[in-house]
């Protein structure tokens, strides 16, 4: 009894096949989204630069491996000819060569390359675990409010409007400390473990408010139409309504923020890191990379370079890709 809703979806198209002698073809609304995709060269080539990281983030011990070094090992320690006495690298910039392909680290004289590779894993990781619960809850929430109204909307659509003008990086800095205080003792140090997950949870509680909203209002107008309504005369029970009716029809814009949000989350868990209430060391960090650059920019501007046109290509291409899905999905819309 589903039908697409008019902003998720468009009728299948009859087309003729030349396969089939001129015998008309339909095309499902999927099809026709990804052929529209298809035909998007900055979709394409947004796609491919977004698989290549997350290949790189997956691929990250073979790499290691292949390349013959790691991003913990202090190869400046242990090599006198790498550093000068002011921990600078003595290579021209930032000691790029065959051997250390982006450099060495100043101070410490880590592998740029395989600590950019590592982050590239860590921000990643974080952020797409973030991303998966973020969604749920807020698919979850936003479904409840829209589709039972009356308080129970209310009141949720009360905690949506102090989450999103909360100041959710200040009460992050603010607390990450506490919250380590309270869980690690003075003479321990903080687990890598807890850093990530304290990270995951609080962009995910800070995260989720803006996609519920953005559903809840969906459902709203869902609710309304002449095949939920007749679902409800036939009997059929809110589960059944909510996953066989409206959850259908919720994926163009689920899919679309889902997209979107995975960037924005990139960005904010390195800049939390930045700030020093991310990942800390030796755990291989974007964030910390920029700390690092910021200190040291005046006397080797590259190592503050790889990270920021790392991360600045990441979140333009997955942004680019978003608009793309965006397009593809309902090109009613494409500007």
């Amino acid at each position: 009894m589903t039908i697409p809703s008019e902003t998720t979806a468009e009728p299948a198209t009859v087309t003729a096949s030349a396969d089939s002698g001129g015998a008309p073809v339909g095309r499902s609304p999927g099809q026709l989204m990804w052929r529209r995709f298809r035909r998007d060269p900055t979709g394409m080539a947004s796609a491919v630069i977004v698989l290549f990281f997350i290949l790189v983030a997956i691929g990250a011990p073979l790499i290691s491996m292949l390349y013959g070094k790691d991003p913990y090992t202090q190869y400046g320690q242990e090599r006198p000819d790498l550093l000068n006495e002011f921990g600078y690298p003595l290579g021209a910039n930032g000691g790029i060569s065959s051997e250390f392909w982006f450099g060495i680290e100043p101070g410490l004289g880590r592998d740029v390359f395989m600590q950019l590779v590592y982050g590239i894993r860590t921000s990643l990781l974080i952020a797409l675990v973030a991303t998966i619960a973020t969604t749920l809850i807020g698919i979850v929430i936003g479904i409840v409010a829209g589709y039972v109204g009356g308080r129970t909307d209310y009141f949720i659509g009360r905690v949506i409007d102090v989450l999103l003008s909360f100041p959710s990086t200040l009460f992050i800095i603010a607390f990450m400390p506490v919250l380590e205080n309270l869980m690690v003792k003075p003479d321990e140090e903080t687990p890598v473990w807890l850093r990530a997950a304290s990270l995951i949870i609080f962009l995910t509680v800070f995260g989720w408010a803006a996609l519920a909203r953005l559903l809840r209002g969906n459902v709203l107008s869902l609710r309304e139409r002449e095949f939920v309504e007749a679902a409800k005369v036939t009997g059929a029970s809110p589960a059944r309504i909510v996953f066989k009716e409206l959850l259908p029809n919720l994926w163009t814009p689920i899919l679309i923020q889902s997209t979107l949000l995975l960037p924005a989350l990139v960005t904010s868990e390195a800049a939390l890191s930045f700030l020093g209430v991310g990942m800390i060391e030796p755990t291989p960090d974007w964030g910390r990379m920029f700390l690092r650059g910021t200190e040291v920019y005046t006397d080797d501007i590259t190592y503050l370079m790889f990270p920021g046109i790392a991360l600045l290509i990441f979140v333009i291409a997955f942004n680019l890709l978003g608009d793309s899905v965006r397009d593809a999905f309902d090109p009613k819309i494409r500007r």
